[in-house]
């Protein structure tokens, strides 16, 4: 049986191109409530620490479509989003949101 923390990465790793979703969705199809989506960039980074590098960070959004994103990762960040079709209003949030949305089967 997998823990929390592994589910959470599969999950990530399976957010399919040119699609996002957020944390607490994430969270919730790993099997916690939405607590526990405040958890996620943490065992997501602890993952890519250790050697999973094929996350997708610039995929997972927060509930009101918002991307997080810092200067240090903001060109690459950009470059993805556009690559994949997807547009950023001036608040860095997701111009097309709920078309982008992906949910968890």
């Amino acid at each position: 049986m997998l823990t929390f923390s592994e589910r959470v990465v599969r999950l990530a790793l399976t957010i399919p191109p040119c699609k996002v979703t957020t944390y607490g969705r994430i969270a919730k199809a790993a099997g916690a409530g939405p607590m526990a989506s405040q958890s996620i960039t943490g065992i997501l980074a602890k993952a890519y620490d250790a050697g999973e590098h094929s996350i997708p960070f610039h995929r997972i959004v927060y509930a009101d479509g918002r991307i997080w994103v810092d200067d240090k990762h903001r060109a690459k960040r950009m470059k993805l989003y556009k690559k994949e079709g997807i547009v950023l209003d001036s608040n860095d949030r997701i111009k097309d949101f709920r078309d982008k949305l992906y949910e968890f089967k």
